[in-house]
């Protein structure tokens, strides 16, 4: 399967906050949206950075409270590792589990932010082929037995 694949059937949205927004304000984009990481970037096509809860964490550790007044700017990972629509969803396990991140962004051919895929959308793909594999199993011991 091709995270183009996962990107259909999620969908393309992907949510972005400009490099400037306060990591307050992030938290509540991030708790709206029910996700864990958002992309950061000043037009919602380009990529400066991805900002995930554990890079809040890390920063409230490290600062204390008043990392929430900083930009995301200051506590963004801006070394985006990307994945293209044409990869293979095995390369982006293997990356998020090397890399030891959750969330990956997907860049279009043409460049531009195609989608946003989480380690939760490769665990769903990976529990659907287990569960179709497991049915077509049942089935062909089924009809052997008979």
């Amino acid at each position: 399967m091709r995270i183009s694949d996962i990107i259909r059937s999620k969908g393309k949205g992907v949510v972005t906050v400009p490099p400037d927004t306060d990591v307050r304000t992030l938290l509540t984009v991030l708790a709206e949206n029910r996700i864990g990481a958002v992309v950061v970037s000043p037009d919602g096509e380009t990529i400066s950075g991805i900002v995930s809860e554990r890079d809040i964490v890390r920063a409230l550790a490290a600062r204390g409270a008043s990392v929430l007044s900083e930009p995301v700017s200051a506590i963004m990972t801006a070394d985006v590792q990307t994945c293209a629509p044409h990869q293979h969803i095995d390369e982006l396990a293997e990356a998020m589990t090397l890399g030891r991140f959750r969330h990956m962004p997907v860049i279009s051919d043409a460049g531009g932010l195609d989608g946003i895929v989480s380690i939760g959308d490769v665990v769903k793909i990976r529990i659907t082929e287990l569960e179709v594999e497991r049915d077509s199993l049942s089935t062909y011991i089924r009809t052997a037995a008979t």
